[in-house]
């Protein structure tokens, strides 16, 4: 599935639910089956700065895409690092370096964000943005 199917999947699952708050408490209950990291790998270098909340995003390049593992500690940061992770997981460099983040607004999920959060977010996409940009710039075996 192409990272524009699965906006276009989580847009039609939050289309599903009439209110703001039914939207909100799906996005939670994704965050309940988040895979935490280890605890080593909760440390500065994979500290997404400028979260409201604490968040890590560890990425790993396996040529030609990248896996990405991530952890919020809020549930609202577990359940969008959820979608998020969903979203841009195991993708090449130029899969990401090529998607439109505005795409993520069709969603219907930023305007539940609130100003603080959705800063989070584009902190978090920076640092997808700066993984995918490194990776791309490695050379390969």
């Amino acid at each position: 599935m192409t990272m524009q199917e699965k906006v276009n999947q989580y847009k039609e699952d939050f289309d599903l639910f009439p209110t703001a708050d039914d939207k909100i408490e799906y996005v939670l209950d994704l965050g309940k089956n988040q895979t935490p990291l280890n605890a080593g790998e909760k440390n500065e270098s994979s500290f997404i700065k400028g979260c409201s909340s604490n968040a890590w995003l560890i990425a790993e390049y396996h040529h030609p895409t990248i896996l990405f593992r991530g952890e919020g500690e809020s549930m609202m940061a577990k359940g969008m690092m959820t979608i998020l992770l969903d979203i841009f997981n195991n993708r090449t460099p130029n899969e990401i370096l090529e998607f439109d983040p505005a795409l993520l607004h069709t969603m219907g999920i930023t305007e539940l964000l609130s100003p603080v959060r959705q800063q989070g977010l584009e902190a978090f996409l920076n640092v997808i943005y700066q993984h995918a940009k490194q990776c791309k710039e490695q050379p390969h075996e």
